[in-house]
């Protein structure tokens, strides 16, 4: 029975075909990059058997987060995009994590909210566990694991790269933390940004950020920093009135976390509209 059962993996070894890798002219070498080894074979990644479509997943952009005086500003813009389509217009991607830290989620926008509702559970889970919550640093590194995790799914499409913010009670302080797409973190002095207007709405805080600015200040640095972006990327989404559909803001203190309604965010964006347009309403 034995001999038998050994001789037919001998039968089917014999079968197997040799491994070999390819081999690419020096001008078509991909080099190290993985996605760009998978383009030039011209092989789609695949997720449960099924060809990822980029025009099917759901991006969520553009986040920023700015340190004030008194704790940290969340904003987000409200759009949300399947390749060059509008797929939601109101979407919320700033989430409170625990009772003194926020997160702001960019990219794919299912994993990023699942990872969002998982960070606040395993925060609660540990506070209620420990008896005292889980201290910021320790929130931050928790999400980085979280993300880290995530880098197999990001290979395939599902990318998400999230604004981690809160109020520091051991150093009296707001912090924030910006990360890349394998986990790494990092920790920002004045203001971090995320998503693909990133680069045009960090540009207009850094432009004016001074390194002291007060909560209502960082508050109307982030509209304007969303409204450049929305400006310039079509990935993100301005200010509709018509629809009454503006940026979600939050400011983190030692107070809390605290969202700033929506009637006081129209407001103040139909102020700095006015005023980028010389005064006119």
């Amino acid at each position: 029975m034995y001999r038998k059962a050994a001789s037919r993996r001998l039968e089917k070894a014999d079968t197997l075909q040799p491994v070999t890798l390819p081999f690419f002219a020096s001008s078509d070498d991909p080099g190290p990059d993985f996605v760009e080894l998978l383009r030039t074979l011209k092989r789609q990644p695949e997720l449960g058997g099924t060809a990822l479509d980029p025009t099917q997943i759901t991006h969520a952009t553009t986040v920023v987060a700015i340190r004030s005086d008194d704790g940290v500003v969340m904003a987000g813009d409200r759009r949300a995009t399947s390749g060059h389509l509008i797929s939601h217009r109101n979407i919320e991607k700033v989430f409170p994590a625990d009772g003194l830290s926020g997160v702001a989620i960019a990219g794919a926008a299912g994993p990023a909210m699942e990872m969002v509702r998982l960070f606040q559970l395993q925060l609660e889970h540990y506070e209620k566990v420990e008896g005292n919550p889980l201290s910021l640093e320790g929130k931050a590194n928790q999400l980085s694991q979280m993300v880290r995790n995530n880098l197999p799914a990001a290979m395939q499409g599902l990318g998400v790269v999230p604004l981690f913010a809160g109020y520091d009670s051991q150093q009296e302080k707001g912090r924030l933390f910006q990360y890349d797409i394998t986990g790494g973190r990092y920790e920002e002095r004045d203001y971090g940004a995320s998503g693909s207007g990133s680069l045009h709405a960090g540009t207009v805080i850094k432009l004016r950020h001074n390194g002291n600015l007060k909560q209502s200040e960082a508050v109307d640095l982030a509209i304007e920093s969303l409204f450049h972006a929305a400006d310039e990327d079509s990935a993100t989404g301005g200010p509709d009135p018509i629809r009454g559909i503006y940026p979600v803001v939050a400011a983190i203190t030692k107070d809390g976390f605290s969202r700033i309604p929506n009637e006081e965010i129209a407001t103040r964006t139909g102020a700095i509209l006015a005023n980028l347009n010389g005064g006119v309403a």
